[in-house]
């Protein structure tokens, strides 16, 4: 004992020059503690039970000293009357409470829990981390065998990683904070050489027009050639070459402004002389800042290919012809054509006062746009003479020709070749040809199971016919036969089926499963195309042209197709359309279509906004009560366009027909 007390160390000498003199109790790096998830998982086996191998739940000893669950040895013993582990031969009545046993495994329950709560977690460095409490508790125990050295050690060792961790987190945060400068940088990049591309089509494109402006004034005759044509008009009086002149003038006036481009929209313009032409240019003008947004899209989206592949060469602007440019210029002077629609006149689908269901489901022109057929659930297909209809004073209009149906009318469709011959499709599933001239049934087919929705006659091969229904069918009928020729099957209800217009073997049909399906009929196994992009049903489809297709959808959209491709040009929006069918018509450049808020919509193909709209005015019943007209139900239920012109036909669900011109 007395020679281990004598045996001290010696004293060491600091850098400073004192010295540290060792305690018995050294500096000591304490030990990591086991870590008490593996102490616990060898109890864990001790108290598992022999027959689940699970911690043992209400611990039950039998007769001949062993230890199970109380579930697991009760349902041994049902099975067969011996202990599970020495199969000695036991009853139910021979197992009793393991009391101690239980409180054990309670006690060490908790602390598996405490364990499991407190000392599992690992850090970002890999480290085992142990809670706050546990490690105040740890220091507080060790600090009693720290001398005043060992404490300093500690305290620098401590700072250390103090620093360590705060020059971590700093480098955490600058680390994040740069590379969202740096992607932040590649962002503007991308944007200002996407913008620098833009400038250059724009640059090269005013340059172009500056070239066409200028041709177009440097042919426009000088001051010269209007006195000189105003002198060779000796023969007439003085009064009309002075009229000739002054007109002539006038126009020279018209045409010199538009060659001047300021630079900024502070910069003034030249004055320009209160004329016609001046005051349509206005409003143009007008019009076009209100849908600026909308044209700079349709802009860049006629001129994509230039961005992305072309080489603008500003020196030669009229050096090729920019068919990008020519659709766009058409694009804006369409468009800023009309402004709004205009009542021509209005007529009624039925006479009847007391008759409440007067839905007008169907409009169309004849081939020549001399008459239009009025159908709807009131099971009457009404023809009337278009020039006789604006013409009359009186808004009392009387149809020249009356047709009834056996059920009510959902479509018709004339015949593109003789002017005569009308379709019909109805509710009960039967298509229907008639004699416009005599009001008589030619020819009637009867193979819908279900309701028919739509039935249109090809352009084409005037003798084919198509037919959709809600049994999920398109038939296609020859009015040679008796019967029809092919059958589509379609996997939901079809509300509409369309013939492409230029096309004997090609039609588009919309259906219940949200989608517009395109077929050759010289392949009618698979579609062309299936065009995906509405969240309804597709009730209408429509070609603008040979290549472009509209579609209409209880999903309140409009969207433009190319047949080429299954992608979606644009979406038409403005419009209400959640359950009833609104009408869909178009002429190749506008389209137009019903709403639920009693309205009729215009759209131009090239924008997404709608163009005008027009309120069709809420009818009361005879024996209806009176009606605000925000609780009115009415809604703009079939449109039709009068081919190469710029009237519409539209009525509600009211059974109103209303003729309106764009202006």
């Amino acid at each position: 004992m007395s020679a281990s007390r004598d045996a001290r160390p010696t004293a060491t000498p600091t850098q400073s020059g004192s010295t540290i003199v060792p305690h018995r109790g050294s500096v000591r790096t304490p030990k990591r503690p086991r870590p008490q998830t593996e102490i616990f998982e060898e109890i864990n086996s001790d108290f598992s039970c022999p027959v689940c191998f699970n911690v043992i739940a209400e611990a039950y000893i039998t007769k001949c000293g062993h230890t199970y669950c109380y579930e697991c040895i009760k349902k041994s013993l049902e099975i067969a009357k011996r202990c599970p582990k020495c199969n000695f031969a036991i009853t139910l009545e021979d197992v009793f409470p393991n009391f101690l046993l239980n409180d054990l495994i309670k006690k060490y329950k908790a602390k598996a829990n405490a364990c499991e709560a407190l000392t599992v977690n690992r850090d970002s460095s890999g480290e085992f981390s142990t809670g706050a409490d546990d490690l105040r508790e740890f220091v507080a125990l060790e600090s009693q065998n720290l001398s005043l050295p060992d404490v300093n050690v500690m305290l620098e060792v401590l700072t250390q990683r103090k620093q360590l961790l705060e020059a971590e987190s700093v480098a955490l945060q600058n680390r994040l904070l740069l590379e969202f400068l740096r992607h932040l940088l590649k962002d503007k990049k991308e944007k200002q050489s996407q913008i620098a591309k833009e400038m250059s089509v724009i640059e090269k494109d005013i340059l172009e027009v500056t070239t066409k402006l200028k041709d177009v004034h440097n042919k426009c005759p000088t001051l010269e050639d209007v006195e000189r044509t105003s002198a060779a008009a000796s023969e007439l009086d003085a009064i009309a070459a002075s009229a000739l002149k002054k007109e002539m003038m006038q126009m020279l006036d018209n045409v010199a402004p538009t060659i001047f481009f300021t630079k900024n929209k502070d910069e003034a313009r030249p004055p320009e002389p209160p004329s016609r032409f001046s005051t349509t240019l206005a409003i143009r003008r007008k019009r076009m800042y209100a849908y600026f947004d909308d044209f700079v899209s349709s802009y860049f989206s006629c001129k994509s290919r230039d961005i992305l592949f072309g080489k603008v060469d500003k020196s030669k602007p009229g050096s090729q012809t920019d068919d990008s440019l020519d659709q766009f210029r058409e694009s804006l002077i369409k468009f800023s054509t009309y402004s709004a629609l205009r009542l021509m006149t209005s007529l009624n689908y039925s006479n009847d006062l007391f008759n409440n269901s007067t839905i007008v489901s169907s409009i169309e022109f004849d081939k020549d746009s001399e008459y239009f057929a009025i159908a709807g659930v009131t099971k009457r297909i009404k023809v009337f003479d278009f020039e006789n209809v604006i013409k009359d004073v009186v808004n009392m209009h009387y149809p020249c020709l009356e047709m009834t149906s056996r059920s009510k009318i959902s479509c018709i469709s004339w015949h593109s070749y003789h002017k005569n011959m009308l379709a019909s499709s109805d509710y009960e599933g039967m298509v229907t040809i008639w004699d416009a001239s005599t009001g008589q049934r030619t020819k009637t087919y009867q193979e819908h199971e279900k309701r028919c929705w739509s039935v249109d006659f090809n352009s084409v091969d005037t003798r084919l016919i198509a037919s959709g229904s809600d049994d999920a069918k398109v038939k296609l009928y020859s009015l040679n036969e008796e019967h029809s020729v092919a059958t589509l099957e379609a996997k939901a209800n079809v509300c509409c089926v369309k013939f492409n217009p230029n096309s004997s073997s090609q039609l588009a049909f919309g259906s219940a499963d949200h989608g517009v399906h395109y077929y050759d009929l010289r392949n009618m196994k698979e579609p062309v195309h299936v065009f995906k992009a509405h969240k309804k049903a597709v009730s209408y489809v429509k070609f603008l042209d040979a290549e472009h297709i509209v579609s209409a959808s209880t999903d309140s959209h409009l969207k433009l197709w190319n047949v080429e491709t299954p992608f979606c040009l644009r979406s038409f929006v403005g419009h209400i359309n959640e359950k009833n069918f609104v009408g869909l018509a178009t002429d190749g450049d506008f389209i137009a279509c019903g709403s639920e808020n009693n309205s009729l919509y215009v759209y131009y193909k090239g924008l997404s906004k709608r163009l005008c709209q027009y309120k069709f005015e809420t009818v009361e019943g005879v024996l209806e009560p009176e009606r605000r007209e925000d609780d009115s139900n009415e809604f703009v239920s079939a449109v039709c366009w009068k081919q190469d012109s710029n009237i519409i036909l539209a009525a509600n669900s009211r059974g109103i027909i209303n003729v309106l011109e764009m202006v």
